[in-house]
């Protein structure tokens, strides 16, 4: 298996929406973004599917060695291998991939946030700065463009969040912020054992208007000239955008279940913003 054939097949089998709105880019744009959404994968998935935080541990501090040395030259992993030659021609730096890797790093020690600003520094890592590396992918021309795709790429997370609440709960994570569980009044241990109630759908409301605000506010914030460069993020937005929805149209149901979209109606949704424009 090539390096590139490696990442695509890592990409696809994934199932993310991420995946529908990269079938539309040009042959290079979309060979960096699949390497990009692999590597973002793989460290992903040392947190998820590794059990011992110490085996973790040394997992990704393999993984930021293996960044370096790619960026020294030298890839070794079929991931950076696929990637890196794509590094310089998109404005991909170093840092960016090392953050990513932070944040991931932060799920091994770290499963409660404060408050939001805490939380939002978390979503910075694993998702803003990913919305930035595939901004520069997807063309971005415009400067102003970068904090569109940062805000944007926080919508997605949070969109997760009230997604995964159950799942996290498995893994002993709540990434929702303590004080807003103590202004809703709802306690850790319910969401731990995931017992619904008036109050945990209260809280849940609440998260899902700040994700809407977030797309609201990424939205407002693209400038005109990038409309046509930042359309996979666009049809991305489209995506998640209507699985928050369709989440909150069945209840926040989130504790119990993971609602999701069939991936007919992922890939319509990508098609109408690239062929009509329109959400």
């Amino acid at each position: 298996m090539t390096p590139q054939q490696y990442v695509q097949h890592k990409a696809a089998s994934s199932g993310s929406s991420f995946y529908y709105a990269f079938l539309f880019l040009p042959a290079q744009r979309r060979a960096a973004i699949t390497a990009f959404y692999a590597f973002c994968r793989e460290v992903d998935d040392v947190v998820d599917e590794v059990t011992d935080p110490g085996v973790a541990n040394t997992k990704l501090a393999w993984w930021r060695n293996e960044v370096h040395q790619s960026f020294a030259g030298h890839p070794q992993h079929p991931v950076t291998q696929a990637l890196w030659p794509l590094c310089s021609e998109f404005g991909i730096q170093e840092a960016m991939l090392q953050s990513v890797i932070e944040g991931c790093q932060m799920d091994l020690t770290q499963t409660r946030y404060l408050d939001y600003p805490n939380l939002s520094r978390y979503c910075h890592l694993v998702a803003g700065v990913v919305g930035e590396v595939s901004a520069r992918i997807f063309g971005q021309t415009d400067p102003a463009t970068t904090v569109y795709a940062h805000t944007l790429g926080q919508a997605f997370q949070l969109t997760n969040i009230i997604r995964d609440v159950g799942e996290d709960a498995m893994r002993g994570r709540i990434y929702l912020p303590v004080s807003e569980l103590q202004q809703f009044d709802v306690k850790a241990h319910e969401v731990l054992n995931r017992l619904d109630s008036e109050r945990f759908q209260a809280l849940m409301k609440f998260q899902a208007q700040r994700a809407h605000d977030l797309y609201d506010q990424a939205l407002g914030q693209l400038p005109p000239t990038d409309w046509r460069t930042q359309k996979p993020g666009l049809m991305m937005a489209s995506i998640y955008r209507t699985l928050l929805r369709e989440i909150e149209a069945q209840g926040f149901p989130v504790l119990n279940q993971r609602v999701a979209l069939t991936p007919v109606r992922k890939l319509w949704l990508a098609w109408k913003m690239q062929a009509l424009g329109r959400f």
